[in-house]
């Protein structure tokens, strides 16, 4: 017979293995963005061996500028490169370096986890929008998608979880209880009868007291283009004579 002492040790280093696999997940996914920011900023292989900040839109718009010559890129974000993006190439430059970074910090101190990892989905989501498709950004992306069906487990080991931020951004699922409810009262079958003949009985009346405002309102309006027919033909005559007068 197995002892319940080793069966409990078992589910619980399960349980362990399981958030600390998600915590290392969501670290290794912060250190990945944090990467990629300083990446621009400094310079290095991600782009193209210069600094962003160095030399200012200079990559950025050159990348935009072959995403509007890419067949695989969507209409609609062509339109958004051209409208948008391409006139505050400059805004970012900056910010999305910058926000890597802060995004990338926030996810390893798992600081306001679930707004980044959002953020980082989105930048995701424009990077493959661009054409961009490769191994790396779909690992990314699963990393992401992953993450935020975690559920509480990314908060495991996090600021979120020692700020009691995780209550803010994690959505209780409730479940909804049937309640039968039992009839203590009866009714016999001459009651009923009595019910349904008194129900009858008023929506009779209801439709007598209907049609005899109907019938009312046609005789007031009936009444009323008579008054107004007599008034026009009393109109008539009085005209005539003033005509004849004057003549």
């Amino acid at each position: 017979m197995q002892n319940p002492v080793v069966k409990t040790d078992r589910k619980t280093l399960g349980k362990w293995g399981e958030q600390f696999l998600f915590v290392l997940m969501r670290i290794l996914f912060g250190v990945g963005w944090v990467l990629a920011g300083i990446t621009k900023i400094l310079g290095g292989g991600g782009s193209s061996g210069h600094s962003w900040f160095v030399q200012p839109g200079v990559f950025l718009t050159d990348y935009l500028m072959k995403v509007l010559e890419k067949p695989n890129v969507p209409d609609f974000y062509k339109i958004f490169i051209e409208d948008t993006a391409l006139n505050q190439v400059m805004f970012l430059n900056y910010a999305i370096p910058v926000t890597q970074v802060v995004v990338g910090l926030f996810l390893i101190t798992g600081f306001l986890t679930l707004p980044s990892v959002l953020i980082c989905l989105f930048m995701h989501i424009n990077f493959i929008l661009s054409g961009n498709i490769n191994l790396m950004s779909l690992i990314l992306y699963t990393t992401a998608f992953s993450i935020l069906l975690s559920g509480r487990r990314i908060y495991v080991l996090s600021l979120d979880q020692y700020l009691k931020l995780d209550n803010v951004f994690y959505l209780k699922k409730e479940k909804l209880k049937v309640v039968p409810v039992h009839s203590t009262e009866t009714f016999s079958r001459e009651d009923l009868k009595k019910l349904l003949q008194e129900g009858i009985i008023e929506i009779a009346n209801s439709i007598n007291q209907a049609q005899a405002s109907q019938d009312e309102r046609i005789e007031q309006l009936i009444a009323y283009l008579e008054k107004k027919h007599m008034n026009e033909n009393n109109l008539f005559e009085h005209q005539n004579k003033v005509k004849q007068a004057v003549y």
